[in-house]
């Protein structure tokens, strides 16, 4: 089976618990971070993206993604 497109591990995307993934780019405001999940049918929903002014992710917009993420489960 051929694979296409990126491989997205570390460095590049993180686990971050119950199916929220972490993807990270860089650009010329900075560092982004997008908050993610894959759902059935190999559909990927966008929860939340920020510009990271910190070393460590701040909890407030952890928060958001995963409460995001509960509301797109319930849907599915």
């Amino acid at each position: 089976m051929e694979k296409q497109g990126a491989d997205l591990r570390l460095p590049h995307s993180r686990a971050m618990g119950n199916g929220l993934y972490e993807l990270r780019c860089k650009g010329n405001e900075g560092i982004g971070r997008v908050f993610y999940c894959t759902m059935v049918g190999r559909q990927i929903v966008i929860l939340h993206s920020f510009i990271k002014k910190t070393q460590e992710t701040p909890d407030r917009e952890l928060k958001i993604a995963r409460k995001r993420l509960k509301v797109v489960k319930n849907e599915y």
